[in-house]
């Protein structure tokens, strides 16, 4: 608000001068001497116009000028600070990034165990699972061969039975029949 007033108390003297300026002309010809003594008039009054505008606007000027590098000292120290921050969330995220670095080695070695050990699970129950397939075809084949070794000696019984039967029927006569009906006969007795 100062600053303003002492501004436009500049700017009304400056107007104030250059009427006088021009109040001052006079008309008609001059000679060489009243043309230097009126450009030196006027480079005094422009020279006292600087003089008041200097001395007015001086204070405002270093106010503002002071002001400004004030704020821009301000600024300064508000971009250092960012940059500390700045600096600071970089180490932390670095610090971070570095840890995570750490784990997924970590995480990927352990997974890796944990194939291993999974792998050795799978080979282990592959292999007792084959060993049961081998036990249970075994078994499988045992019965098979027993089942084949009944149906050999069942066949064999039957056709020695059949053999045995016609061999019979060739050599066996009626008095065979006979005599075979009479020994029967005779052992029934004897035993009641």
């Amino acid at each position: 608000m100062r600053s303003t007033r002492t501004i436009l108390l500049t700017l009304a003297l400056m107007i104030l001068t250059t009427g006088l300026v021009y109040a001052s002309g006079g008309e008609g010809h001059a000679d060489n001497g009243a043309l230097i003594k009126d450009f030196f008039y006027r480079v005094f009054n422009f020279a006292i116009v600087v003089g008041i505008l200097g001395y007015f606007l001086a204070k405002p000027i270093k106010k503002g000028l002071s002001g400004r590098s004030e704020e821009i000292e301000k600024a300064l120290a508000e971009a250092e600070q960012v940059k500390l921050d700045a600096e600071a969330k970089f180490a932390e995220y670095d610090q971070k990034l570095a840890t995570a670095n750490a784990e997924i080695v970590e995480i990927s070695a352990a997974i890796k165990r944990e194939g291993e050990l999974e792998k050795e699970k799978i080979i282990s129950s592959a292999r007792e699972m084959a060993t049961k397939i081998e036990l249970e075809a075994e078994k499988a084949a045992a019965l098979e061969i027993a089942k084949a070794r009944t149906e050999l000696q069942t066949e064999a019984v039957r056709l020695a039975v059949e053999l045995a039967e016609d061999l019979l029927k060739k050599n066996f006569t009626s008095e065979d029949d006979t005599r075979l009906i009479d020994e029967y006969m005779q052992k029934v007795g004897e035993l009641h």
